[in-house]
């Protein structure tokens, strides 16, 4: 029965796939605009971050539209295309569920942040202008 529902839900991205990719591309958000010092402040705060997601998430098409609207150039990486990029996500975080945000701490701890709302709510507390 879990093969049958995953085979279903499989295809049904498969088939939505392309409205999806479209509605992303046509409802991101107008960027914020900072001055050239405080965008310099929130680049390096973003070389710390990694998005883990695949073009075709809802969700992570959610958390997308907030780093386009935030101006944030964050790493992304697609789980669906790259197995070294799944392993990653499955050893260091401890599944493999998308999107999930990498954030890398001072010090070098390394948070796994999973659910849109809550990633779209750090992003939003952290660089909100």
């Amino acid at each position: 029965m879990n093969v049958v529902i995953r085979f279903f839900f499989r295809a049904l991205r498969r088939l939505l796939m392309p409205f999806m990719l479209a509605y992303a591309a046509l409802s991101k958000p107008k960027p914020v605009t900072r001055s050239k010092e405080e965008q310099a402040k929130v680049d390096a705060a973003c070389r710390q971050l990694t998005l883990y997601q695949f073009a075709s998430c809802p969700f992570c098409i959610k958390v997308k539209k907030q780093i386009h609207g935030l101006a944030l150039p964050i790493g992304m990486k697609n789980t669906q295309k790259d197995p070294e990029a799944r392993e990653e996500l499955e050893r260091g975080g401890g599944r493999v569920k998308v999107p999930c945000l990498k954030i890398v701490h001072d010090g070098g701890r390394e948070e796994w942040m999973y659910e849109s709302d809550d990633i779209n709510r750090y992003l939003k507390e952290r660089f909100a202008v």
